[in-house]
């Protein structure tokens, strides 16, 4: 093998393949200052830059200044690659996410998770052992109230289990039809034992939501397109665990949120870390709204996100 094509196989390990820099380098018989050498030097010979780098590549510069202009400890911007497609740019932001999360050190031993599509495709994206004992915790409710059942619970197991750790799962819905019922169904232990292991997680996941039709709460039967109507005439412009909030991140609908089961979002205010996936051109002001109001320390975004947030005064 030559140096170039092991500069190659280091590099697909690495930006394709997900794997840290100690995984190439167990599994080449490398140190691993060895691999993050041969890592620098194939973005100066270029194997990076044209091989690699394309799907996943990082607007730095839009990085720097997010994290200026809104104090954020850590943000994240990947191309969208210029086609417009959602489903691919989703697809680049929760990979993002997954590799993110698997290059955390030291790595978080008790994980927050909220649920959706992003997140999906996040736990997907992660290394089988990309962590040991890691323990997943769900932190809104997600039982599905229509015939089409939510991934909820398999991303937090999957998550774990490519994490050689285990999952606490939330068994109830996001949204209850009386506020009664949510009290009822939080003073039972099998609820109130997984919410309170949920405020002492080293770091949430989650990824806002949208207004539109094809929000996860609609095809989970949580809400439906009348509460859309509703909720987008008092001002909401998104969700954040099921909860609904206005453009400075305050709650837009009190009585919908006291029939809502999950964290506050006080709580991810609070929180060490915080972390929010976002893409798409409908989740722009929800977006800010995460952003100016606190509910995120790190944000994972895609480019044209990042820019609408920074061209706005």
């Amino acid at each position: 093998m030559t140096d170039e094509d092991q500069l190659y196989q280091v590099a697909v390990r690495y930006y394709e393949g997900g794997e840290t820099q100690e995984q190439i380098a167990h599994a080449l018989h490398l140190t691993r200052w060895k691999v993050g050498r041969m890592l620098a030097e194939a973005r100066e010979v270029g194997i990076v830059r044209i091989e690699v780098l394309h799907p996943r590549s990082r607007v730095h510069g839009l990085e720097r200044s997010l994290k200026e202009r809104f104090g954020l400890r850590d943000a994240i911007v990947v191309a969208n690659g210029g086609d417009g497609d959602d489903e691919q740019v989703r697809d680049r932001v929760a990979a993002a996410g997954a590799d993110h999360l698997m290059e955390l050190r030291p790595v978080p031993r008790l994980i927050g998770v909220s649920w959706g599509r992003t997140l999906d495709r996040l736990a997907g994206g992660l290394t089988p052992g990309w962590a040991t004992g890691v323990n997943v915790v769900q932190i809104n409710g997600a039982l599905s109230r229509s015939r089409q059942p939510t991934s909820a619970h398999s991303m937090a197991s999957l998550i774990a289990h490519r994490g050689g750790g285990t999952a606490t799962l939330l068994p109830a819905p996001a949204i209850l039809e009386q506020e009664s019922t949510r009290k009822a169904l939080e003073s039972d232990r099998s609820v109130s034992d997984v919410l309170a292991l949920a405020t002492r997680a080293d770091l949430f996941l989650f990824s806002p939501g949208g207004m539109g039709s094809d929000s996860v709460l609609v095809d989970s039967g949580q809400i439906d397109a009348a509460d859309l109507a509703r909720l987008r005439r008092v001002g909401a412009v998104g969700d954040v665990l099921g909860r609904f909030i206005d453009a400075r991140g305050r709650i837009a609908d009190p009585g919908l949120d006291r029939r809502t089961l999950g964290l506050s979002l006080d709580v991810l205010r609070s929180a060490t870390t915080s972390v929010a996936l976002v893409s798409g051109e409908a989740k722009r002001a929800v977006c800010r709204a995460v952003v100016t109001s606190g509910l995120c320390d790190v944000l994972i975004v895609d480019d044209q996100n990042a820019t609408h947030l920074l061209e706005e005064p």
